[in-house]
């Protein structure tokens, strides 16, 4: 079995680089494959390289505020044609009450300011096994 395939995306104008790479290098230094796309990427290009990568989860470092008008329209785009692939958010910006939110609108998990190496990497592989089964079991729709 391949290990863990995550795409790791900065949403809309966010130029802020080092947390996506930092968790990048975490996943990668705990035996994930990781896709980078990098800064300013748009729902459609996230949801796309997801699909085109068969990526197990995707990640997207937030350190502005553009996530509070993204996040609807980038969790529909990735469970367009079956299983969604799972969204984990992070950024230092984070707090509470968007977590809080976040969850409500059905991202997978959010990481906040002081998270562990270890708690990334759990609830990563957690919910790349639980999308990996539910499309598994997903049935095959003829096109």
């Amino acid at each position: 079995m391949r290990p863990p395939r995550v795409l790791i995306a900065i949403l809309g104008f966010d130029g802020h680089e080092t947390g996506a790479l930092a968790a990048a290098s975490i996943l990668r230094n705990s035996g994930m494959e990781v896709i980078y796309l990098g800064r300013f990427a748009s729902p459609e290009t996230i949801a796309a390289t997801a699909r085109d990568e068969s990526a197990d989860v995707v990640g997207v470092s937030c350190h502005s505020w553009e996530y509070r008008y993204c996040v609807d329209d980038l969790l529909r785009r990735l469970g367009e044609g079956g299983a969604r692939t799972p969204l984990v958010l992070g950024g230092s910006i984070l707090t509470r009450s968007d977590e809080e939110l976040l969850l409500g609108k059905g991202v997978a998990a959010v990481f906040g300011a002081g998270v562990s190496r270890g708690e990334i990497v759990e609830t990563v592989r957690r919910l790349a096994a639980e999308h990996r089964a539910s499309a598994a079991a997903a049935p095959l729709i003829d096109g």
